[in-house]
């Protein structure tokens, strides 16, 4: 088996990170469920540990800045030459929670229309939503409610972490900005969403977005598998074989015939 390289330190999460706005988050409070953090001390979270894989998806409209949000992040650059996904693109992102290995997958989907039902194919079995609009752009966030929707018809709704991302904060005029938050927030509350607001140009926010998707994700996985497994120890070796399901793969679908 082989060993997979430390987390990157600046990849360290040891506390809840804050929310961008108290008016719209998924929780308000400063600290971690104290069961997570009480499983994380006495070492009980199951699966919790270096095998543990939380799938984020990543959908919006076509030019929103989806990919220049990832690639912000995982690879701290900013591409002014844009290139539309094709179908799907993936990236890994190694944490820390608390002292426990944790990962998320990000896939980045397709916005174009055309590539719509390639990139809805990979959207069954994610843990985390993420819908991005374009700040500057009031139909990119009229859309939000509609990928939602198809994304949350591949997933239980009822067991997902949404967030409500607006983009290219820098290309846009206070008076603007604030035009449209007005709108965000409200459509963010009424999904049950969190809302933030980022510059994948200026990186601004962009680290604290997904430090906050990764502990909530993480939060998230430990209340899930504590209740399933009945706290069993963090680090139990997950043997993995040739009958094993490739972790990155995806169930396997009827053709949509929109592909045919």
């Amino acid at each position: 088996m082989s060993i997979l390289p430390p987390v990157r330190r600046d990849r360290v999460i040891p506390q809840l990170p804050q929310c961008f706005t108290k008016e719209a988050a998924l929780h308000t409070k400063g600290s971690f469920h104290s069961k997570v953090k009480g499983a994380c001390q006495e070492q009980r979270t199951g699966t919790v540990g270096r095998f543990k894989i939380s799938k984020v998806i990543v959908v919006g409209d076509l030019a929103v800045g989806k990919t220049c949000l990832i690639n912000r992040f995982c690879k701290d650059a900013f591409d002014k030459n844009y290139k539309a996904t094709i179908g799907v693109d993936f990236e890994m992102e190694r944490f820390e929670v608390m002292g426990v290995p944790f990962s998320l997958q990000l896939w980045d989907t397709a916005g174009q229309e055309r590539f719509k039902c390639i990139a809805s194919t990979y959207y069954r079995g994610a843990q985390t939503i993420i819908i991005v609009f374009d700040v500057n752009d009031v139909a990119s966030l009229d859309h939000a409610k509609q990928w939602l929707e198809d994304a949350l018809k591949e997933n239980d709704p009822s067991s997902v972490l949404l967030f409500l991302v607006g983009t290219k904060k820098d290309l846009s005029s206070p008076a603007q900005y604030s035009k449209i938050e007005e709108d965000a927030i409200q459509l963010a509350k009424e999904i049950k969403a969190e809302y933030w607001v980022v510059s994948s140009l200026t990186g601004e926010n962009v680290n604290s977005f997904f430090f906050r998707v990764a502990s909530l994700a993480f939060e998230a996985s430990v209340l899930s598998e504590l209740e399933k497994t009945n706290s069993r120890k963090i680090g139990e070796v997950i043997r993995i074989n040739s009958n094993s399901d490739n972790l990155y793969a995806t169930s396997k679908k009827k053709k949509p015939s929109c592909c045919q």
